[in-house]
């Protein structure tokens, strides 16, 4: 069977079940009523199930029908994006974006961004999770997700370096008062530590030996907090040191509500990685916002 007839048979199906009337799907499509209802058929007959039951009175969707009619929807919806992204010149930025980030830095840093984004493009529309929980983008049904870090299973998916920053150990001045600054990386092991809970990756801080090599230094962590902000908020008020991005503790250690401490050691910088779906590469609203992303990490603004 030619490619554009298997094509044809899904939308026949698709707008059938739309209207739940051959003849509405028809019209739609321009065919006539029993052009549509033998391109169903066939589509029936190839994939082996019953779509579409039919009686005098009216149509009805099985439960094979309805898990397939989510897949065709998409697919159809998918190409059509694709081309008009490859035909249009304007490359309309709307549509519904779906994106996962982690929680402090997505809610501190990347919501800013996409609402300047928003309201350049009104007809662009979000769909926003803050989380620190690594998902499976493709699973999930997002079209955009971001990472700190590598991600060890990256198929199926598009990565793309946004920036790099430096993870400096911080800590409020009232713990330092209270248990002295540690002087060496094995000092750690002495001192309170909180670190975030991470399942797909062993537990410690990253640090860097004056030989340059770099090193994960095993914690025993005191604290173990599931969210970037309030990681922050606890060593802040004095729980112990800590280690997290520079963009989410560069305003407290400006302030004096952190310092830095080994910071001879804590030079080690983490990338921060937009991945996507393969199948969403083609989507104008999300290889417009990636590029927004990155411009914004070449200012340093990430």
């Amino acid at each position: 069977m030619a490619q554009n007839d298997r094509l044809s048979g899904v939308q026949a199906f698709v707008e059938t079940a739309r209207h739940l009337s051959f003849t509405e799907a028809a019209q739609v499509l321009g065919l006539t009523k029993s052009a549509v209802g033998k391109s169903v058929s066939r589509l029936e007959a190839r994939l082996g199930v019953k779509l579409i039951h039919r009686s005098t009175r009216r149509l009805v969707l099985t439960s094979d029908g309805e898990a397939y009619l989510a897949v065709a929807r998409r697919a159809l919806d998918e190409i059509a994006a694709s081309e008009t992204f490859l035909s249009s010149g304007k490359r309309d930025i709307a549509g519904r974006l779906r994106v996962d980030a982690p929680a402090a830095w997505g809610r501190q840093v990347l919501l800013p961004i996409l609402t300047e984004i928003v309201a350049d493009h009104q007809a662009l529309h979000l769909s926003l999770s803050f989380t620190d929980r690594i998902i499976d983008p493709v699973e999930e049904k997002m079209d955009l997700v971001i990472r700190f870090g590598e991600t060890p299973d990256t198929s199926g998916l598009i990565s793309r370096k946004l920036a790099e920053q430096r993870v400096p150990l911080v800590a409020a001045p009232s713990y330092i008062s209270r248990r002295g600054e540690p002087q060496s990386p094995e000092d750690l092991s002495h001192h309170d530590c909180i670190t975030g809970v991470r399942r797909d990756v062993p537990i410690g801080y990253h640090i860097i030996r004056e030989s340059g090599s770099p090193e994960r230094m095993h914690i025993t962590p005191t604290h173990e907090i599931g969210d970037g902000a309030a990681i922050v908020t606890a060593a802040i008020a004095g729980l112990g040191i800590a280690q997290m991005p520079l963009s989410l503790v560069a305003e407290a250690v400006q302030h004096g509500r952190l310092i830095e401490v080994l910071p001879t050691y804590a030079t080690a910088r983490i990338n921060i990685y937009a991945l996507w779906p393969e199948t969403r590469h083609l989507l104008a609203r999300v290889r417009y916002v990636v590029e927004r992303l990155a411009s914004k990490g070449q200012q340093g603004q990430l």
